[in-house]
């Protein structure tokens, strides 16, 4: 019998074992919440269905269990998070239709410089940028050719090639981490946090809070890259494939893109005066629509973006957050959260400070070989549990935890961009687990620091 197998079968074992043991002090629907979190959360570690398949298992045993009615279950598929991460999505996709990225990608490189060590740092920049936009596998996919591109004109010369390579790989992961919609846990964590807690993480206090954090990470990264020392005396001159004049299209789509940008980030002191009901998701939306009623030029039938585009999205991710989100209900409307955090009063024993540090640590270990968006939505729920009954920051926590799932930085299979990278070639297993290895622990450090001095910014 094969793995995947294997692992289908002691799922629901283990929720049925579950359902059926008697746990002093916890309610039938609280048990029920915990049994069925369980073989989710195994499913999800042991991938032995597709991610996206086992996210619509709560909508089946949640209420065949009566963890919670069906209503409740379905709706936290349809959270308005889940709309705004589409709109970002659909914005992303007419940014890509339009080869937009790739003339801000050839715009940073080329003026950082052409050195080995400008040309490393500006592949990091751009595809941070982008990546705070558009998905961090798209990116990396897209930037991987220009990349492979420079290091022929560099003739493959080491340690230059596989850096400039890793750079793509962790420019995408890093840059993902500083808006909402760049990764699929900073969207799961606003709409955990909203739901548990009743606290909105707005876009401009996510960005204030994770921008920063990382654009040390990015500097740590360039800097960790480029120590070697260069050999030759000179630069060398590097010309990336001449790109054509702007097109009406991309304008149009670069006004978009823009006029979205600075209603997220004005909204919550700006905007919200003229319109209090005006929220992020809305904003969202509503430029994504813009772009399926704007021509792609004067006297044209073709708009910016078409439903054959859009359909592209990345569905499995929207599903894969709409199970964290019921599950993380479960959690608050049951007794679960309670009982959870008077069982583990040994836990509570730790300083609270250490407790986030162990936190950020563990979850950096485990979305090596986890998915982020699948590690986030199991394990912020019960960190409310947990963090609630010590009396730690709760946001802080939550914030800690959500940062460190998307600092997968070692293993090829631990996050697409790193897949795409190792699949060039030019990257051996080696260089990703030293590179790797470093940039965890600096994670860590960094992430532990801003989330003990800074937090407090998420919720202003």
């Amino acid at each position: 019998m094969s793995n995947k197998r294997i692992h289908l079968i002691i799922g629901p074992l283990l929720f049925f074992i579950l359902i059926n043991l008697p746990f002093e002090g916890l309610s039938k629907e609280g048990l029920a919440v915990l049994a069925c979190t369980v073989w989710v959360a195994y499913w999800w570690i042991t991938e032995a269905l597709e991610l996206a398949v086992t996210s619509l298992l709560p909508i089946v045993i949640f209420p065949l269990s009566n963890a919670a009615p069906i209503a409740e279950v379905t709706s936290a598929y349809g959270h308005p998070f889940i709309f705004l991460f589409m709109g970002g999505f659909i914005i992303g996709l007419a940014i890509q239709k339009w080869d937009l990225h790739k003339r801000i990608a050839y715009k940073i490189i080329g003026v950082m410089g052409t050195g080995e060590k400008k040309v490393i740092l500006g592949f990091l920049i751009a595809t941070a940028f982008l990546s705070m936009w558009l998905s961090n596998t798209a990116t990396a996919i897209m930037l991987l050719p220009i990349g492979m591109s420079v290091i022929g004109h560099f003739k493959n010369i080491q340690p230059f090639s596989k850096n400039l390579m890793l750079s793509i790989a962790y420019g995408a992961s890093i840059g993902g981490m500083g808006t909402l919609i760049g990764s699929p846990p900073n969207i799961i964590f606003a709409g955990i946090v909203q739901n548990s807690l009743g606290i909105e993480i707005t876009f401009l206090n996510w960005m204030i809070f994770a921008l920063p954090l990382s654009c040390i990470l990015l500097l740590v990264t360039w800097l960790y890259l480029t120590r070697y020392k260069v050999v030759r005396g000179k630069e060398i001159k590097i010309t990336l494939e001449p790109l054509p004049p702007m097109s009406t299209a991309e304008r149009r789509v670069l006004i978009v893109f823009v006029l979205v940008a600075i209603m997220w980030i004005t909204r919550s002191f700006l905007l919200v005066k003229l319109w209090p009901m005006l929220d992020d998701t809305i904003v969202a939306i509503f430029c994504a629509l813009l772009l399926f009623l704007i021509p792609a030029r004067k006297g044209s039938s073709e708009r910016l973006m078409s439903w054959d585009v859009a359909k592209e999205l990345p569905w499995s991710v929207l599903l894969i957050f709409g199970a964290g989100l019921a599950i993380a209900s479960g959690f608050s409307q049951t007794d679960l959260t309670t009982w959870l955090g008077f069982q583990l009063q040994n836990v509570q024993v730790l300083p609270a400070t250490l407790f986030i540090f162990i936190v950020i640590a563990g979850i950096n270990i485990l979305t090596e070989i986890t998915s982020n968006t699948a590690t986030a939505s199991m394990m912020l729920p019960v960190l409310i549990a947990l963090g609630a009954g010590m009396g730690a920051d709760l946001i802080g926590l939550l914030a800690g935890a959500t940062m460190a799932s998307s600092c997968a930085f070692m293993l090829p299979v631990a996050t697409p961009p790193n897949a795409i990278v190792f699949s060039s070639g030019y990257v051996e297993l080696k260089d990703m687990l030293r590179s790797g290895a470093f940039l965890n622990v600096m994670s860590i450090i960094i992430i532990y620091l801003f989330v003990l001095f800074g937090a407090n910014l998420l919720a202003v």
